[in-house]
């Protein structure tokens, strides 16, 4: 099948990125990106592109140069669908918060919600692609469903999983490690997976594109996310026992990163990692091996959703202890709040529960990050449902000048690992604040001992 119309339901994080990089290398492609939030569409489509709701390094040129010509952002859902050959479902699949599997199994209400909105729509044979990342055996659910509620026509699932970092998303498309395309293993399926290659091919070498079963496809991208967890959660776990020690968790990690079997990559120790699939990934993970009755298999995985919540409450249970023991009343200044640079997403970002922990002691939170707003953070601690709206306003103020946020603080905790953090003048910043001052560095960005040259009490995660 010759693809010429693309349809991506969901502008989100996966979507809209995924779908302007498409665009931009099949220029004889039309892309159509849909969602019901009228406001999400009218941002991707502001005439000052630096208004697109996703900043990631990039992506606004693109957007820009694509926009128009053949990447579109509607709210025409439905038409969108019709027109398409190719259809991604790119909507959230968040963690359940109620009923059976709560807390772990991922919420497919939203998926079986385009499922029947394509089946109703399409008049057409359609090829559909699952892009979020979804729990093994979802296409079945998806097949199921088209097949049963549809206007007859035929529908083929295939899973293609993301596999982008975010502050990274835009050259992780470009120039992706693999591109996987899981579909059924008949004359139909085999033809849909070509034609999904097809499109890849125009900028994706044939040699990383890789095919399987769609049960492989689902089950790889949770695994592969569990698998860049546990390296955080091992090494993080490392951390505590190097601070009760001579050891630095930095010395320790860049050692047995330069062990080719092991390797450097994701052995940073810090406060703990966020976003939105680690997390939720490991959770459905566990969620699935218990429904196979694979109990020892399900702890082994839960251990690093554990160590990774400690990790956090320790950071900042080690800040309200070295601050004699009490936050109350006091300037607690918060650079960075996104859950990693080059990034404005938030999702279970550690800082969230950080500032959550310092309020519960009615501590000060003074936050300063380069791309989050007030209002999103305020979101952020509200989501969590801890306290009042008012109470987490009260507690929370957000600015725009760094200098300023940390004018006054007893402490700074450094919660993202944006570049331009390093290059602050500290001695500035050190001069104007409270003494003794007290930095926390949940990243281990700065250099230590510059900080203490100046005069900090510096701590950072995994050193003495």
């Amino acid at each position: 099948m010759n693809i010429t119309n693309i349809c991506c339901i969901g502008a989100g994080y996966v979507g809209g990125p995924t779908m302007a990089i498409i665009a931009e290398k099949c220029p004889h492609i039309k892309v159509t990106v849909v969602d019901l939030n009228e406001k999400r569409i009218a941002a991707w489509n502001d005439k000052d592109i630096n208004n697109i709701p996703i900043y990631e390094p990039g992506l606004h040129e693109i957007v820009a140069n694509t926009r128009g010509k053949n990447l579109f952002f509607s709210t025409e859902v439905e038409k969108a669908i019709d027109d398409a050959e190719l259809i991604f479902i790119s909507v959230n699949t968040p963690t359940k918060t109620y009923g059976s599997g709560k807390g772990m199994a991922a919420d497919l209400k939203y998926i079986e919600l385009c499922a029947r909105q394509i089946a109703k729509v399409a008049k057409s044979d359609k090829i559909i692609v699952e892009k979020s990342t979804l729990p093994v055996r979802t296409a079945e659910t998806l097949k199921s469903i088209l097949n049963n509620t549809g206007n007859g026509v035929q529908f083929q699932i295939l899973s293609n999983p993301e596999f982008l970092a975010e502050g990274t998303a835009v050259s992780d498309l470009l120039n992706p490690d693999r591109v996987l395309i899981g579909g059924d293993t008949n004359p139909n399926g085999q033809k849909a997976i070509e034609a999904l290659v097809d499109v890849y091919a125009n900028w994706v070498p044939k040699e990383r594109i890789l095919k399987t079963n769609v049960w492989s496809s689902e089950l790889s991208k949770l695994t592969a996310n569990a698998f860049l967890a546990q390296r955080v959660s091992s090494i993080n776990a490392i951390s505590e026992l190097c601070e009760k020690t001579e050891a630095n968790v930095s010395e320790v990690s860049k050692a047995i990163g330069m062990d080719s079997r092991i390797g450097s990559k994701f052995l940073k120790a810090s406060v703990g990692f966020g976003g939105s699939c680690f997390q939720k990934d490991i959770l459905n993970l566990v969620y699935i091996c218990k429904a196979f009755g694979l109990n020892e298999v399900a702890d082994y995985w839960e251990q690093v959703i554990i160590m990774n919540d400690h990790q956090k409450r320790r950071f900042s249970k080690n800040i309200v202890q070295t601050l004699y023991n009490t936050v109350s009343g006091k300037k607690i200044t918060f650079l960075g709040w996104a859950f990693k640079k080059d990034t404005n997403d938030t999702r279970e970002s550690a800082a969230i529960y950080v500032a959550d922990d310092l309020i519960n002691e009615q501590g000060n939170i003074a936050l300063f990050d380069p791309k989050v707003s007030h209002q999103q953070a305020l979101s952020d601690l509200n989501y969590l449902e801890t306290r009042s709206a008012s109470e987490n306003e009260k507690y929370t103020e957000t600015f725009n000048n760094p200098y300023e946020a940390c004018k006054d603080a007893h402490a700074i905790a450094v919660l993202t690992e944006w570049d331009e953090f390093k290059d602050y003048d500290w001695q500035k910043i050190y001069d104007n604040m409270m003494k003794p001052a007290f930095v926390f560095d949940g990243r281990n960005l700065l250099d230590a001992n510059k900080m203490r040259k100046i005069g900090f009490v510096y701590q950072s995660i995994g050193a003495k």
